[in-house]
């Protein structure tokens, strides 16, 4: 029997699920707390924007607080049994823990035959074998390696986006499995086979066919997403439309997940069995763009009456809102969205924009933005917040001694 959730009450499951429970987030961030989060969420996605610092780092920001990034970076990049997590195209280009590694299995074997990747890589793949196994072969006998250094081409572009040959063949052998990321350089990739990077344990792991993996991964977006509907859920690991549909009908089927319709929404939603939404969620946090929560835009319009884009690559006198613009969440509503930049040169904060939402923030929601922005200067190491913004609400904030 399908159960009826509030708005509010699908709001609230929401917000627990992703770790936004109100609870008090421990003085000292260890590694275990970064790692249980991310066992949470299952998917760090990762951008090379740095107008703010990378988008990898902010969830874990948003949710726990003042946390060392270096905690991130060795779970991510390390060598040996610090490591944790592993790059692969979990939502986007993600990190995900080693639990899910078996569950991304049929992803590659599907991009080795040239599904399921984009359709330049995929003819590069058809075309360009020979290219992919000299590639293959250096990158085996050299260790790891950017495409930097493999690169043959001189000064003209290939016909392949503007990547050199080398850089797609890695490309082609990161989606098929054949390499994986070992740690970065600056923000390049740096390849190598898996059995020099990853765990034996991991690489160990029995294999699991493609219709239980994609069971697999519709069950924790469910985990992760507490109520959504079969698009949400198949978004979260960006699985395909028909094979998501059968997996899901036989998830509910077994009792794994639950039916549910929450009022205000045309489609019919799901949830795990005996779900129970917090009587109330006051957690307060800037959210990045590309934050798990706010994925799926349409999702964030049914949960949150938000509509949000991104504006990154909008021209500027197009922009509605700025370039970098980070939702504020506070007591269950993003109540505004700020334009943000770390300008590292002169070491403070700027707010180049205060945009509340049709409700307003109140005293206390202005308070909490503050602190926010206060708090949040203070993890990226700038001494200064500067308020660049004509707006009303950027005038209530320089009330507060922002620094």
């Amino acid at each position: 029997m399908s159960v009826e959730l509030s708005l509010k009450q699908a709001r609230r499951l929401a917000l627990a699920a992703q770790g936004f429970n109100g609870r008090q987030p421990p003085a000292t961030i260890k590694a275990g707390h970064i790692m249980q989060l991310i066992g949470r969420l299952g998917v760090l996605q990762i951008d090379s924007v740095n107008a703010l610092v990378r988008s990898h780092y902010l969830p874990l920001y948003s949710r726990l607080g003042n946390y060392s990034p270096a905690l991130l970076d060795r779970a991510a990049w390390s060598q040996g049994r610090h490591r944790t997590l592993f790059e692969y195209w979990g939502h986007e280009a993600s990190l995900l823990p080693f639990k899910l590694y078996p569950l991304m299995r049929w992803r590659m074997r599907r991009a080795a035959q040239g599904e399921g990747i984009y359709q330049q890589l995929a003819r590069f793949g058809r075309e360009q074998q020979p290219v992919i196994e000299r590639v293959l072969q250096a990158v085996r006998e050299q260790g790891a390696l950017g495409a930097g250094s493999l690169s043959s081409r001189q000064e003209r572009a290939g016909p392949w986006w503007d990547w050199s040959a080398e850089k797609l063949a890695l490309e082609w052998l990161f989606a098929a499995g054949e390499v994986t990321v070992a740690g970065r350089r600056g923000f390049e990739r740096l390849y190598d086979v898996p059995e020099r990077v990853l765990p034996g344990a991991v690489l160990d792991l029995p294999d699991i066919n493609e219709a239980d993996a994609q069971r697999g991964l519709l069950l924790h977006a469910a985990k992760a997403l507490g109520v959504g509907t079969e698009k949400d859920l198949r978004d979260y690991f960006r699985q395909d439309p028909l094979p998501s549909r059968l997996a899901l009908a036989e998830l509910v089927e077994e009792g794994a997940l639950q039916s549910v319709r929450v009022r205000g929404w045309k489609q019919q939603a799901f949830c795990l069995p005996d779900s129970r939404p917090p009587r109330k969620v006051t957690a307060s946090a800037l959210l990045s763009p590309f934050d798990s929560l706010i994925w799926e835009r349409a999702r964030t319009e049914r949960l949150f009456d938000f509509r949000y884009r991104l504006e990154i690559y909008t021209p500027q006198h197009k922009r509605v809102y700025g370039y970098y613009v980070l939702p504020f969440l506070h007591n269950e509503r993003i109540a505004a969205r700020i334009d943000l930049r770390a300008e590292r040169a002169v070491g403070r904060l700027a707010v180049h924009a205060v945009h509340d939402e049709e409700q307003g923030l109140d005293d206390d929601g202005i308070e909490a933005l503050a602190r926010h922005l206060r708090q949040l200067a203070d993890w990226l190491g700038l001494a200064e917040v500067w308020i660049n913004c004509p707006r009303a609400s950027a005038a209530r904030l320089r009330a507060f001694d922002l620094g």
